[in-house]
């Protein structure tokens, strides 16, 4: 179940990217229209979107490729388990 494409208005997108090995990384990050095109991909792909700007202005800090930072890791993994969950599935 997909959300509707206008309650994204974001003006900065984020992606994460996890092999379920190393740390998160920052796959794709854009601002204003590239923001938007990030945020329509996850969302044809049934990619789960997650709004939050506290969170945002910390990976924004980040460059593409890079790890998520330690001080990271229990906020992201609360979202990963999250997401397992919505689609019913558990970590390897």
């Amino acid at each position: 179940m997909s959300l509707p494409e206008s309650l994204f208005e974001a003006s900065q997108a984020i992606a994460l990217s996890y092999d379920g090995l190393s740390a998160p990384r920052v796959s794709a990050k854009g601002e204003d229209e590239l923001a938007q095109a990030i945020i329509q991909l996850a969302l044809q792909h049934e990619v789960p979107v997650y709004e939050n700007a506290t969170l945002l202005r910390w990976l924004s800090q980040l460059e593409l490729g890079d790890e998520i930072p330690e001080n990271l890791y229990q906020v992201i993994a609360e979202i990963l388990a999250f997401v397992y969950r919505l689609e019913g599935k558990t970590p390897q």
